[in-house]
């Protein structure tokens, strides 16, 4: 009980120390506006010779615009009131304050007296940034590429595209080949397959050296087909693309040069092969030195004798009916050549066109089973002798045969002879088949340990730029297995 009565006492006096409090602070309140009223007259007077300067509503002409109303949205209200839009954004305090112009209204104008001073604004860096905001990059605003519009800058960002492009250089610069180097394959060639060969090959970090003479066999082609995402594409930038991926990392090297010689070497640690090359276009002689040699030169190509078919062989004329039949169809085709397997090309080309004529220029036999397949799907045989491939600005026109005949066509295939680039075969020793194709195993070895080939160098000849690509990928993987020991 006495505890209570203690405690009434101690909330008694509490509550009229407070109350005491509060009157007292009313009191200074009350003394601080009367003083503050009079204060601000004379202010008040001051300031309106520089009110006076505008006209009042009624003394305005009955044709004056209305006064805009305060209550518009802040897009129409004047532009003193907003940051102009060549300007940069303001703070997110700026809404806040006044315009360097116009006069001081301070955050607190409804309590202070008003002045006829110009406001001095803050700085837009008040309060010191926080750790996070030094921490960030600094992203400014600026003219974007080519001077238009505005993109984001970054200050401080740090310049990737260079670091990695130094690395690669530096990379490229120490795995540059000296003159005693041994590579882990030479490779032979830089059509398709041969490029394609390159680029696993150095993807499994092995040391490639790419010799090359720069003589295609679809020069004259103007596009070739069938090529996953490259359909259409000419051979040469084809060959281009291929070549810039392939020199893209440091483990590889190209020399164009023309391989005359290859030599197998014993040593301690196995057979060598040391490949002898002579310099072109500017290039110089060259000889070097590799575990494992892959040969992908393609072939050679001899059309038959007719003086103008190289004139039209690649637009109108052409060799590959899987590459440019589509191109050809419905059209009226001749198909020249002078091989046994005639025939059988024919029924391909059939696929595309049903004018189809087969010239044998007096040379290709045909079996009485070929004729009898021919005559089946409406395939016409001419067997005279073939004068020339006749034609104007508008492209073939027709094949004139030795007797003065012309008959009329509009395009048509030829079947080339084809050889290999090189003879291999005096060279290294390896295994040929009947047409002087390298003979290799479905891993791409030839009779040669060490010794692969890739393309069409070996059978069964000629094939889609496609389908080579693909066998030198094949190919590189058996040679890195090769080089580990696993095969």
């Amino acid at each position: 009980m006495g505890r209570l009565i203690r405690s009434d006492a101690v909330a008694a006096a509490v509550g009229a120390m407070a109350s005491d409090a509060l009157d007292a602070a009313r009191a200074r309140a009350a003394a601080d506006d009367t003083a503050g009223a009079a204060d601000a007259a004379p202010s008040a007077e001051t300031a309106k010779p520089a009110q006076s300067s505008a006209p009042s509503a009624s003394s305005q002409p009955d044709d004056a615009p209305e006064p805009a109303d305060i209550s518009e949205p802040d897009t129409f209200r004047p532009a003193a009131s907003a940051p102009a839009a060549s300007e940069p954004a303001a703070s997110e305090t700026a809404a806040s304050r006044p315009a360097a112009s116009e006069p001081a209204a301070s955050e607190t104008a409804a309590s202070q007296p008003a002045t006829s001073e110009p406001a001095t604004s803050e700085p837009a860096t008040s309060e010191p940034p926080t750790p996070a905001a030094q921490a960030a990059p600094v992203v400014t605003f600026g003219p974007a590429k080519g001077g238009r519009g505005r993109g984001p800058q970054s200050a401080r960002m740090p310049d990737r595209a260079s670091g990695a492009a130094a690395s690669a250089n530096a990379a490229r610069a120490a795995a540059e080949p000296g003159p005693n180097t041994v590579f882990d394959v030479i490779i032979i060639g830089a059509g398709p397959a041969g490029l394609s060969a390159g680029l696993n090959l150095v993807r499994a970090r092995r040391r490639v050296l790419m010799l090359d003479s720069n003589r295609p066999r679809h020069s004259a082609t103007l596009k070739s087909h069938g090529f996953l995402t490259r359909d259409g594409v000419s051979p040469l930038e084809l060959r281009k693309l291929g070549r810039e991926e392939f020199e893209h990392y440091p483990e590889a090297s190209f020399h164009q040069s023309l391989v005359t010689g290859i030599d197998r070497v014993e040593e301690e640690t196995g057979e060598l092969f040391v490949v002898h090359s002579k310099g072109i276009r500017g290039s110089g002689d060259r000889t070097s030195t590799a575990r494992t040699v892959l040969i992908a030169t393609g072939l050679t190509e001899t059309l038959p004798a007719l003086p103008s078919i190289r004139a039209y062989y690649g637009t109108d004329m052409h060799s590959c009916t899987e590459c440019d039949g589509y191109e050809k169809s419905d059209a009226p085709l001749a198909l020249i050549g002078e091989t046994s397997d005639l025939a059988e090309r024919a029924l391909l080309l059939s696929q595309w066109s049903n004018d189809l004529i087969v010239f044998t220029n007096g040379v290709a036999d045909l079996s009485e089973h070929d004729e009898s397949a021919l005559d089946a799907r409406g395939i016409g045989v001419e067997r005279r002798p073939i004068a020339d491939i006749e034609g104007d600005r508008t492209g073939m026109t027709g094949v004139s045969l030795a007797d003065g005949t012309v008959i009329l066509r509009s395009g048509g295939f030829v079947r080339p002879v084809w050889t290999t680039a090189l003879d291999y075969e005096a060279l290294l020793g390896v295994a040929t088949d009947d047409d002087k194709l390298l003979v290799v195993d479905w891993l791409g070895r030839t009779s040669v340990p060490g010794v692969f080939a890739a393309g069409d160098s070996t059978p069964p000849g000629a094939q889609q730029l496609v389908v080579a690509a693909g066998a030198g990928a094949k190919v590189a993987s058996a040679i890195n297995r090769h080089l580990i020991g696993l095969l």
